[in-house]
C-alpha cells in the first residue's frame, strides 16, 4: 500500500449545490469549525484483528488516508461564477458557515464544461468548452494535467457531481470495445457518447480514479472497464445513494429477512433545486427511474420466494417543486403482508423530509478518499466495495453479475476492502 504523501487533486464535474457543500464543509472542517457527520471514513470506528487481537480503529488508523489538508478543489461548471457566489446560489447553507472560508472558495474558479444541451435540455450555461467529442477529452486531460502542475498533486481523482443526462441505452456496437469507443469519439458521436463519457475517458487516460455521481451510463459499460484496468485506475458507480434509496436499502432486507411479502411500494420525491429542474424532462427522469427502480428487485428475489415477492407493484416519481430547493421530501408507501396472507395487508408509510446536498456531501469525501486508497493500493477496475455510498452498484452484468443493494451487506464489503488494505483478515461478521 503506497503511503499518501503529496497532495491530491480533488476535480469535481459541477460545481453546483452538492459540490460546494461538500467543499465548504470539507474546508471547515480543516479548520476544527464542524464535525464531518455522514463521513463513514473519517468518523466510522470497525473492528479489526480477532480474540485477542480484537480491537476497534478509526479507518484512518487502519489504511493511510489522504489527509484533509492535504486536498486541492477544481470543478468544471457551466456557468463561470466561482466556489463562493456558487455556494450563495446553491442556498444550500447558512451564510455564518461560508463566510469562514470565503477566500478559499473564492479561490476556486470553474474551467470550462464540456457541454452538450441535447443531454440536459433544462439547463443553458455559456462557460463551455467547443470541439468534438475527442477534441473535448484532450481539452479535458490537459485540465487535470496543468491543475495538477500548477498545484503540485502527485495524485488526481475525478467525481461526477453534475446534473444526470437523459438517458441512453447500451449500444454494443459503441459501448463493448474500447477501439469502438475511441472510434466513435473521434467520428464525434454525439448520440451514443454523452459528455460524461468524455469526462471519464479522459480521467482514466490520465490515470485519475473515476467515480460517477449521477445513474449516467458514462463508466458502466465493457469498453470503460477494459480502459480502465489497461490503465491500472479505479473506477466507481453510479448514483449518490442519499434519501429515498437509502431507505429502500435499510427497509427491503428487513421484509426479507422477516419473511413479510411486499405488494407494492410507491415513492414520490419533491425537489426544487437545479437537480429537481433537470428531472423535469421525461429524458432525464428515465435515467434516474431505470437506478431507483433496480434496488428492490435485487434485494427482494421473486424467484427465490414468489409468494412473497412474485408481484409487486413498484412506481417511482419526482416531482420538480422550486420552493423546496435543497430540502427534498422523499414519501414512500409500502403495502405489506404476512401471516394470512394478502386479507391481512399492512401498510408502512415513510416521509423523509431530508437536505439532498447535506446527505450527498459526505459521500462525495468518503468517495473520493475511497478512489485514491484503491489507486494506491494497486486496485483497478470496478470496485464493488464502494456500494456503499451508491444507488445503483457498477457491476458486470455482461457476465450476469448480479449487483448488491443491501446496505448492511454492503457495509460488510466495505470494512472487509479496509481490512485487507490494513493488513488484516476479511470476515463476514456485521459488527
Amino acid at each position: 500500500m503506497q503511503s499518501a504523501n503529496g497532495k491530491l487533486a480533488v476535480l469535481s464535474v459541477g460545481l453546483g449545490a452538492v459540490t460546494t457543500t461538500f467543499i465548504t464543509g470539507t474546508l471547515m472542517y480543516r479548520k476544527g469549525l464542524t464535525v464531518p457527520g455522514g463521513s463513514v471514513i473519517e468518523m466510522a470506528k470497525i473492528r479489526v484483528g480477532r480474540g485477542k487481537e480484537k480491537a476497534y480503529k478509526k479507518i484512518k488508523d487502519i489504511v493511510p488516508v489522504a489527509p484533509m489538508d492535504s486536498l486541492e478543489f477544481a470543478a468544471w461548471d457551466i456557468f463561470e461564477e466561482n466556489a463562493y457566489l456558487a455556494a450563495v446560489h446553491a442556498d444550500v447553507l447558512k451564510q455564518k458557515d461560508i463566510d469562514p472560508v470565503r477566500e478559499e472558495l473564492e479561490a476556486i474558479k470553474p474551467m470550462k464544461a464540456a457541454f452538450d444541451k441535447n443531454f440536459v435540455t433544462r439547463l443553458q450555461g455559456d462557460h463551455v468548452k467547443q470541439g468534438t467529442r475527442w477534441e473535448l477529452v484532450e481539452q479535458l486531460r490537459a485540465d487535470i494535467r496543468n491543475f495538477k502542475a500548477e498545484r503540485g498533486c502527485n495524485r488526481a481523482v475525478v467525481i461526477w457531481a453534475a446534473s444526470t443526462e437523459k438517458y441512453i441505452p447500451y449500444n454494443e456496437a459503441v459501448h463493448k470495445n474500447l477501439a469502438d469507443l475511441e472510434a466513435a469519439m473521434k467520428a464525434d458521436d454525439c448520440v451514443n457518447i454523452s459528455p460524461s463519457m468524455c469526462y471519464a475517458y479522459a480521467a482514466i487516460a490520465e490515470g485519475a480514479p473515476f467515480v460517477m455521481g449521477a445513474p449516467n451510463l458514462c463508466i458502466d459499460i465493457p469498453a470503460m472497464w477494459d480502459f480502465a484496468k489497461q490503465q491500472n485506475v479505479p473506477i466507481a458507480g453510479k448514483d449518490f445513494k442519499t434519501g429515498q434509496t437509502l431507505m429502500k436499502t435499510v427497509l427491503s432486507p428487513m421484509l426479507r429477512t422477516r419473511c413479510l411479502g411486499l405488494s407494492g411500494w410507491f415513492s414520490t420525491n419533491i425537489l426544487g433545486n437545479r437537480d429537481g429542474e433537470v428531472l423535469d424532462a421525461p429524458e432525464n427522469f428515465k435515467t434516474k427511474e431505470v437506478s431507483k427502480l433496480g434496488v428492490i428487485d435485487t434485494i427482494l428475489k421473486a424467484e427465490e420466494q414468489p409468494e412473497l415477492y412474485g408481484d409487486i407493484f413498484h412506481k417511482v416519481r419526482i416531482n420538480y417543486y422550486p420552493p423546496r430547493g435543497d430540502a427534498k421530501e422523499g414519501w414512500d408507501n409500502l403495502d405489506i403482508f404476512g401471516w394470512m396472507g394478502k386479507d391481512y395487508g399492512m401498510q408502512i408509510k415513510v416521509d423523509f423530509l431530508c437536505r439532498d446536498s447535506i446527505l450527498a456531501a459526505p459521500l462525495m469525501l468518503d468517495l473520493v478518499l475511497c478512489a485514491d486508497l484503491a489507486q494506491r493500493a494497486g486496485w483497478s477496475g470496478i470496485q464493488t466495495w464502494m456500494s456503499f455510498y451508491l444507488k445503483s452498484p457498477m457491476h458486470n452484468y455482461v457476465e450476469r453479475e448480479e449487483p448488491i443493494h443491501d446496505l448492511f451487506q454492503q457495509y460488510i464489503m466495505l470494512k472487509n476492502a479496509i481490512r485487507t488494505m490494513g493488513g488484516y483478515e476479511a470476515d463476514e461478521e456485521l459488527d
